[in-house]
């Protein structure tokens, strides 16, 4: 564990002790993630290349020493504490999933996504408190949901004693967030945040759930990845996400494919023919990160990571223009991280908002703060957060 997982951990630890007066029996975490390049591909069947990142959530829990069938959860996010009896989740997610604070339905769903998972009887399980930590930014694209449901997952699964492999952990997050949050994203986020390897991101096929590790070479050719969070603040259960998805499902069913998975660049001129002008753009968008995707990965195997900033550049171009997910915000930081001599960048996760990442030579990082940091002030945005990510390790007991 780094010092900041140690001091993260006794963060959970603490609120654990101070919101239930008892210690817990241990921590778990699970990592946020860094997509590199495959936005918005995932809940398409298509190709996503994301990394584990060294910021985690943990979670401090305990069993119920009075044998009651309850799970409390409790968050340095609010200082409510959600009690929920376990035998009565199945009546709260879906349908009245608005009556849980919306931090709150990340563990909680997950709770009920797994025994559904496991078909355990929520009557044979022990009760359960748990606290969470986080130095995952919230809000930035990095994923801090995924982190919760991971640390979740694996925390639970250990104490209950279900033997689940991480795919289907993973199965049990997009569950949660899809139903219980009422977020309709696909499963990108939570393999890479169970799955993640140091040094190496998941090639992840999002059809067959078939995942490769890719390693990266940042180090050995002398590049960091810079995390430019612009501060500006999204959220997936919000309506742009849904539009995306639905315009996605258009064009599938215009073209009678199950998913834009099964298009290639080469259909788009048809369904050019079949769907309006913003349905066909958000389509080609996919379909195009779909094949970036596929040669990032062979990029990265024959030539190494220099040679993939093009991809990245073309990825972000994409999303703000087909896509329309990006923000000024994160054109200003893909802009000025370019000018500051960057490799390559892009805006990462499902946009409107969040954060952008640049691939940077070690000697060039300083140029391309001080050049983000110039251009947002230059522009009268608020100060962008700056820092450095690398590939990291996934869901564990700490």
């Amino acid at each position: 564990m780094t010092a900041t997982d140690i001091r993260t951990a006794a963060i959970a630890r603490a609120l654990f002790a101070a919101r239930f007066g008892a210690d817990a029996v241990g921590t778990w975490s699970a990592p946020g993630r860094v997509n590199l390049i495959g936005e918005h591909t995932d809940y398409n069947d298509g190709f996503v290349l994301p990394f584990a990142i060294q910021h985690r959530t943990h979670v401090a829990l305990a069993p119920r020493a009075d044998g009651v069938f309850r799970v409390r959860v409790a968050s340095t996010f609010d200082d409510a504490t959600v009690e929920v009896a376990l035998d009565d989740l199945d009546e709260l997610f879906p349908a009245q999933r608005d009556d849980v604070p919306e931090w709150a339905r990340y563990p909680l769903g997950v709770a009920w996504a797994l025994l559904a998972a496991s078909g355990t009887d929520p009557r044979a399980v022990t009760g359960v408190d748990l606290a969470f930590a986080s130095d995952v930014p919230v809000g930035a694209g990095l994923s801090s949901s995924a982190a919760i449901e991971g640390a979740t997952a694996v925390a639970l699964a250990d104490t209950w004693g279900i033997s689940l492999d991480r795919v289907a952990l993973a199965k049990v997050g997009r569950r949660a967030e899809n139903e219980a949050v009422g977020a309709p994203t696909g499963i990108m986020d939570q393999m890479a945040s169970l799955l993640g390897r140091a040094d190496a991101a998941i090639f992840l096929d999002c059809r067959s759930l078939d995942a490769q590790v890719i390693d990266l070479g940042f180090a050995d050719a002398g590049l960091e990845l810079v995390v430019i969070d612009t501060g500006v603040k999204h959220s997936h259960a919000t309506g742009g996400y849904g539009e995306r998805r639905a315009a996605c499902e258009r064009g599938a069913a215009a073209l009678g494919v199950p998913a834009l998975r099964d298009v290639s660049v080469d259909d788009l001129p048809r369904l050019a023919e079949l769907v309006d002008d913003v349905t066909y753009r958000r389509v080609r968008h996919v379909v195009t990160e779909n094949q970036r995707v596929l040669d990032t990965v062979r990029t990265l195997r024959e030539q190494g990571p220099t040679a993939i900033g093009d991809l990245l550049v073309a990825s972000h171009a994409s999303m703000r223009d087909d896509f329309e997910i990006s923000v000024p915000e994160l054109d200003t930081a893909v802009e000025a991280a370019l000018a500051g001599g960057a490799v390559g960048a892009r805006m990462t996760g499902g946009g409107f908002g969040g954060a952008a990442i640049a691939l940077v030579a070690h000697d060039k990082v300083q140029a391309v703060t001080d050049a983000a940091t110039a251009a947002f002030a230059a522009a009268g945005f608020a100060a962008p957060t700056i820092f450095t990510v690398t590939p990291s390790a996934g869901a564990a007991r700490d």
